[in-house]
């Protein structure tokens, strides 16, 4: 595919906890055939270290975003099959790199997906700093009118972050706790981490088998 015809979407990975929500949206992506840009904030990978035992590094990216992606959420490694053709649709930049093509508004790109997104990330994006990349293309996200989701990963809210979750869907960005749901029938720690990653891309328009949806029938998760 021409760069020209790749329309990627943007994938941040801030410092909050929660890199399998981030792994989970990342094979969504792929799965339904979609190109990602991935940009994994300095923070991000002390927590993905600290989860998983991964060390993310720039130059063996490819290396460790495929040890990440095969990875179970309850920390099984080899647990999901990573192909050459998925990882052939992924282009990584540094997050220190604000000469990158996310950074500006004429690089095309779907959308943006921050998962998880810590409140420091929150408040940068909703104060427009853009003092990393992941920031920066968040910004470029709005400012473009493009899909901006944010899957806010904090608990308990304080007043400043939940007044900055407020500003961010005013300039249009779907704010979305990663807040597990059981009515789809969870069985495994994997299946709640999928029931958020799937409502991440049910904002972005994503298709997905990742969890099963309420068809209006109680008791459905029980027998599952």
């Amino acid at each position: 595919m021409s760069q020209q015809q790749r329309r990627p979407w943007i994938v941040g990975v801030s410092g909050a906890s929660g890199t399998p929500f981030a792994a989970s949206v990342l094979r969504g992506l792929l799965a339904a055939g979609e190109s990602v840009d991935l940009v994994v904030s300095r923070a991000s990978r002390l927590t993905l270290l600290d989860e998983t035992g991964i060390a993310f590094r720039d130059a063996h990216w490819r290396e460790d975003l495929r040890t990440w992606l095969a990875r179970g959420a309850d920390g099984e490694p080899d647990t999901f099959a990573v192909g050459d053709d998925g990882l052939g649709r992924v282009r990584h930049w540094a997050a220190g790199d604000l000469a990158a093509g996310p950074s500006s508004g004429s690089y095309p790109a779907r959308g943006m997906l921050i998962v998880p997104a810590s409140t420091a990330c929150v408040a940068g994006v909703a104060l427009g700093l853009s003092k990393d990349l992941l920031q920066r293309a968040a910004s470029v996200t709005l400012k473009e009118r493009r899909r901006l989701v944010v899957a806010v990963r904090e608990t308990p809210l304080g007043g400043q972050t939940l007044k900055q979750m407020v500003a961010l869907d005013e300039a249009g960005a779907v704010v979305l706790p990663a807040s597990p749901a059981f009515y789809a029938g969870a069985t495994h720690i994997q299946d709640l981490v999928d029931f958020v990653a799937g409502r991440v891309l049910d904002a972005a328009g994503v298709p997905h088998q990742l969890y099963r949806r309420w068809e209006g029938e109680l008791g459905g998760g029980s027998r599952v």
